[in-house]
Parts: structure tokens; C-alpha cells; sequence
């Protein structure tokens, strides 16, 4: 909970207004092992947003050591049929059935 508090606040500071979470976090284990993410860049300043929140190099590990999961900004292409990765987030990978997400309002962060 710690790191994605802390990129939620790092988001929020560079005025980033909504994150939806993806991964285990929005699964029926009791504890997840980590989070999936991506953030609404509207409205985000670059030049105040963490520079590893940019970082996807190296299977994402500057991400995951700062904020213990991964996070994309929502509209960048996530796979080779170019869904989006807040597309992506709602799609179960099993059946290709739509699935929910939490959204989270940065509003209440902080």
C-alpha cells in the first residue's frame, strides 16, 4: 500500500485526476501480491510527474522497486491488437469477457 500511495500522491502533484487499478488488487485475494495501473494524463504535468513513472525499460523494475507495481499512462497501446491499457485493464484475459476496475480519484489522495 505504501508505494501505490506514493505514486498516487507523485500523480496526483503532477494533476493527474484519476488512476484505475488493474492486477491481484482487484481480484478476491485476501492479499494481493501487487498492482497493475494506469493514469488519466489529462491535465498531468511532465515536468512534475516521477520520471520512472515513464521508465518501462528492463520489464518495468525502476517502477517496481519505487512503487511495488506497474503503471502506464491509460491511452498508450498495451498489446499487438492495440487496445489501449485502460481497454486493456477491462478485458479478461481468459475469456475476452469485459471486467471490471477500480478507479480511484486522485481528489481524496494526499
Amino acid at each position: 500500500m505504501a508505494g501505490l500511495r506514493s505514486a498516487l500522491e507523485n500523480l496526483k502533484n503532477a494533476g493527474c485526476r484519476t488512476v484505475y487499478l488493474d492486477g491481484s488488487f482487484v481480484t478476491i485475494k485476501v492479499i494481493p501480491n501487487d498492482y497493475d495501473a494506469c493514469w488519466d494524463e489529462d491535465g498531468v504535468d511532465p515536468y512534475l510527474l516521477d520520471p520512472v513513472l515513464l521508465t518501462f525499460d528492463a520489464g518495468r523494475a525502476a517502477q517496481k522497486a519505487r512503487y511495488m507495481g506497474e503503471l502506464f499512462p491509460a491511452s498508450i497501446v498495451a498489446n499487438a491488437g492495440g487496445l489501449s491499457f485502460l481497454d486493456f485493464f477491462q478485458t479478461d484475459k481468459e475469456t475476452g469477457d469485459s471486467k471490471g476496475i477500480v478507479a480511484v480519484d486522485l481528489g481524496g489522495v494526499g
